[in-house]
């Protein structure tokens, strides 16, 4: 899901909100059938992060939303999120090396997952989730 030691950071060089280097998310896999859906999700990363689930509006792309000046974007309309150590839901956060997971019921169409701590979503942890029919 995140880059950690042993992974190489994406080639740009660009810094996010409070200077962090780049970071990412990854859904694997990129699309998923529509219906009930758990998320599991690992943090391979050194800090503790989240993973929220937005519906994406049409022709928006994953990145695009507007950040506030607390390093965060809206979760209005969130469908879930994974960010309890060891366990399905809201919590904390998903300390490094930890797992979490919810399930979710997602109807076809284009979801944005995102990582909703102060200044990672601008550091680049979103991505899209397609769900076909």
């Amino acid at each position: 899901m995140m880059r950690g030691p042993d992974r190489p950071a994406p080639s740009n060089s660009r810094t996010g909100w409070y200077g962090m280097g780049m970071m990412r998310l990854v859904a694997r896999p990129a699309a998923v059938p529509a219906g009930r859906v758990t998320l599991r999700v690992v943090n391979a990363g050194s800090l503790t992060h989240e993973v929220i689930v937005l519906p994406l509006p049409t022709g928006r792309a994953a990145g695009e939303r507007a950040v506030g000046p607390d390093g965060r974007v809206s979760e209005a309309g969130s469908l879930g999120e994974a960010s309890r150590s060891c366990g399905s839901g809201a919590g904390g956060g998903i300390v490094s090396g930890a797992a979490a997971w919810t399930t979710v019921t997602l109807r076809p169409g284009r979801y944005e997952l995102l990582c909703n701590l102060p200044g990672h979503y601008a550091a680049g942890m979103h991505t899209e989730l397609d769900v076909t029919r």
